[in-house]
């Protein structure tokens, strides 16, 4: 009891902590163009381009360059995702606007063939230092184009390690690679991906990768926002988190990896790319393209690109006590699967304790190795659960880690999934984290347990959903 004891007193400070954060968040704008915004605190501004060149002109190629053709030299035929355009540098694809935007533009040509562009920054050295962070950040507008008409458009905002740019990317996915901003097919959403590993299947579940899943993104095509990764290397574990307009809505922590992939994907220098590519895998997955139908010359607009950096910092641990507040009445009917399950909402219990959480609500708290909650009458359907995702916070001393793990039916039955955690940064600096799951069907019992190699608290939940 003594480490729940200690723990109890560095809660509340996170809570105000995470207050102040939410006051401080920066409010967009959709105007068609900004300013690029200064740094955000603790942060310096590496590299900028706000794209103010004359209307037709080319980029600036002290800061890009430019892919010609259909693959790197050397490197795998068609980008390596089977996508049919050719890029160029011609200004009929890839100019500035003379309104202060970048426009990528892919065109058909009479005769069926596509050009479009990818322009990659010349620096490689984009790099989050030990103790430090590193924020890569667009404000884009996807190409305003859907339906039928959409078919096979695959704008991206991403970056790739230094690595790849000597061997044409043949060494991909292990030098890592950040796609902070995908759509495919007009679809209007966002896609995020951490790629690592190995080529086929490994750690990254490549050639899918580590992503967010498709997340709505309303007015996408219409306006502009502002697409964001923050590598922070100043918290243990390491986080990867990707923002739309300034909301956080998917984070990967290197605890999910093993040390050796995750180093070797995001401890080095990045070049960053734009382009818009037609056709390939990403969009086949989703109804394919292009084909007649689609639409040539949509473009997408880039109002500007930024980097910024900090030198290092670490996490100050909360040190105040925590407000508990009664828990909430559990329901006596079934339960979706697909649906947020709240934590505190369990039937049953072992060794936690629920409190309010800096999010809102009540979350479920000082949990260590051997405790359990237990949800009834949770209902998967037919079937095609993919994986689960919780919303964990952890601020656990160094060394101190475990399992978080879902069994159904039996507290006594193998985990059917499960994902390691360690310090996220403080006990209310909560993360959205996924465990793939075996497919289930019908209605369980589920329970969360958790096992760790030690006995100090190293977690607590604020809910859980399963995913398609």
């Amino acid at each position: 009891m003594a480490s729940r004891t200690r723990r109890r007193l560095r809660v509340a400070l996170a809570v105000s902590t995470a207050a102040i954060a939410v006051a401080a968040t920066a409010v967009f704008t959709m105007d068609a163009n900004a300013a690029v915004p200064s740094a955000p605190a603790g942060m310096t501004t590496v590299f900028s381009d706000d794209f103010t060149g004359a209307a037709g002109t080319g980029l600036n190629t002290s800061n890009w360059l430019y892919d010609i053709g259909t693959s790197y030299p050397g490197g795998a035929a068609n980008w390596g995702t089977g996508e049919v355009e050719t890029m160029t540098n011609s200004t009929a694809n890839v100019y500035q606007d003379g309104g202060g935007n970048l426009v990528i533009k892919p065109i058909r040509s009479s005769s069926g063939q596509w050009t479009s562009g990818r322009v990659e920054t010349q620096r490689t050295d984009f790099a989050a230092p030990a103790g430090g962070k590193l924020r890569m950040e667009a404000r884009i507008q996807q190409p305003n184009v859907s339906g039928a008409a959409a078919a096979g458009y695959w704008p991206a905002f991403w970056a790739l390690g230094a690595a790849a740019r000597p061997v044409g990317a043949t060494n991909w996915p292990s030098i890592g690679e950040v796609d902070i901003m995908e759509d495919i097919n007009g679809r209007s959403s966002v896609f995020s991906t951490l790629h690592c590993g190995t080529a086929s299947g490994g750690p990254c579940n490549e050639t899918t990768g580590l992503g967010s899943g498709e997340r709505a993104c309303s007015g996408c095509q219409t306006g502009f926002h502002t697409y964001a990764v923050e590598y922070d290397r100043s918290v243990s574990p390491e986080q990867l988190r990707f923002y739309l307009d300034g909301n956080n809505y998917f984070t990967l922590n290197s605890s999910q990896l093993d040390a050796t992939t995750w180093n070797n994907a995001l401890h080095h220098g990045f070049f960053m790319i734009l382009n818009v590519a037609m056709g390939g895998g990403f969009p086949a997955a989703f109804g394919g393209g292009p084909t007649a139908s689609t639409q040539s010359g949509v473009p997408m607009l880039v109002d500007y690109v930024a980097v910024y950096q900090s030198s290092g910092g670490t996490t100050t641990p909360p040190t105040t006590t925590p407000t508990t507040s009664p828990t909430t009445t559990p329901p006596t009917g079934t339960r979706d699967a697909y649906s947020r399950i709240e934590a505190e909402s369990f039937n049953a219990q072992s060794g936690t304790t629920t409190e309010a959480c800096a999010e809102g609500g009540q979350d479920v708290g000082y949990i260590a190795n051997g405790d359990w909650l237990q949800f009834n009458n949770v209902n998967f359907g037919t079937g095609g659960v993919k994986d689960f995702l919780a919303r964990v916070a952890s601020g656990a001393g160094s060394g101190v880690s475990g399992l978080v793990e879902v069994r159904v039916d039996s507290r006594g039955n193998a985990p059917i999934g499960s994902f390691a955690l360690a310090n996220t940064g403080g006990w209310q600096t909560w993360t959205s984290i996924p465990g793939n799951v075996s497919n289930l069907s019908g209605t369980h019992t589920v329970y969360l347990t958790f096992t760790s190699g030690q006995p100090a608290d190293f977690v607590n939940v604020n809910w859980i959903q399963f995913r398609k």
